[in-house]
């Protein structure tokens, strides 16, 4: 059965929140993504909507060259699913992606995580809780514990999970690749010359 690859992201931008949450759960790179290639072009989460306010946020496709990320550290995994899954994972996405302001951040779901108590919202994630549904939903990843109290540490003991960079973002040593094989659906291919 043919492979495709995803990647999960794993960062520490340093702001106050970060710090505070690194502090909660004494470990780092407390917010996580999922990627669709490996340049990091189509990363997906749920955070800030503007970045200078940690309080307005929801779905949001990351640009991860932002100044925002420019101080971050990051970690970087692989991880190898059916064609069958990356389509289900990819549709998910876009239909959320078209349907995102009817999502919004679960901010009193992080209580919940630090109480250990369920606390769910209809259409409303936080960073880990969008990455464990995403990928229950398509059939990668069967959690033991509901996705509302997934931590980013939860999936980064994922033994199917293999990390390719970990370091400072902006060091990122594949940034700007284009896999244009895999993505040249997202363009017109005619303007693109392949080989």
């Amino acid at each position: 059965m043919k492979q495709k690859t995803i990647y999960l992201v794993f960062l520490d931008t340093g702001t106050l929140l970060t710090k505070m949450i690194n502090l909660f759960t004494n470990s780092t790179l407390n917010h996580t993504s999922i990627a669709l290639d490996q340049s990091l072009n189509y990363v997906y989460s749920f955070g800030r909507k503007r970045p200078k306010n940690p309080f307005i946020g929801g779905f949001v496709r990351e640009n991860l060259q932002m100044p925002f990320f420019k101080n971050a550290a990051c970690a970087v995994y692989r991880l190898q699913i059916s064609e069958v899954e990356y389509q289900l994972l990819e549709q998910r996405i876009n239909m959320m992606e078209t349907k995102k302001h009817l999502y919004r951040y679960n901010m009193l779901g992080l209580f919940g995580v630090m109480l250990n108590k369920e606390l769910q919202r209809e259409n409303a994630y936080f960073c880990s809780q969008f990455v464990a549904t995403m990928l229950s939903d398509c059939g990668v990843y069967q959690y033991h514990k509901p996705a509302c109290l997934i931590r980013p540490q939860d999936l980064r003991d994922w033994h199917e999970l293999k990390l390719i960079y970990q370091g400072s973002l902006s060091n990122y040593p594949y940034f700007n690749m284009t896999n244009q094989h895999e993505y040249a659906h997202k363009w017109d291919t005619s303007k693109i010359k392949l080989g």
